[in-house]
């Protein structure tokens, strides 16, 4: 099993893209853990919601809509000066990609703002039959128009 990791900082209300994307589409992708802490621990007040998604975001938002079939993952980072901080991370390991998968980061807080945020993303790298090859791909297709749509 091969794992890729990436690793990033990303500003407040930012989006960014990781390119996976190959020519014929034949590897694929499971995020396999998820990680993050705000670029300023221990600031005041704050929470922090990062989404991983599966196709290109037009805006970072707060919302947090686990039927989002194009949601590949999440982090919600709360931190409160008299109770610490606490992370909740959820990851939908099962969903295979084989296109870019794009990070955004809303802070989402009524206190001091974590102004960027640090990411740790770990993908198992999988090789994809034609068969799936052709699923993952259709599916990112479809999915890209449905956001399209609602736009």
């Amino acid at each position: 099993m091969i794992i890729k990791s990436f690793r990033g900082q990303i500003a407040d209300n930012g989006i960014q893209t990781v390119p996976l994307s190959t020519n014929n589409g034949s590897t694929g992708y499971r995020i396999k853990k998820l990680e993050g802490i705000p670029g300023l621990p221990g600031n005041d007040n704050f929470e922090s919601v990062i989404q991983v998604w599966s196709v290109p975001q037009t805006a970072a938002s707060n919302a947090i809509d686990f039927s989002d079939q194009t949601l590949l993952g999440m982090i919600f980072y709360s931190s409160f000066n008299a109770g610490g901080a606490n992370t909740d991370v959820v990851v939908f390991d099962n969903m295979t990609f084989n296109q870019d998968i794009y990070i955004t980061y809303k802070e989402s807080g009524s206190g001091a703002s974590a102004e960027t945020f640090n990411y740790y993303i770990e993908l198992e790298q999988v090789s994809l039959d034609l068969t799936e090859n052709t699923v993952a791909t259709l599916k990112d297709i479809r999915n890209i128009e449905a956001s399209n749509d609602t736009e």
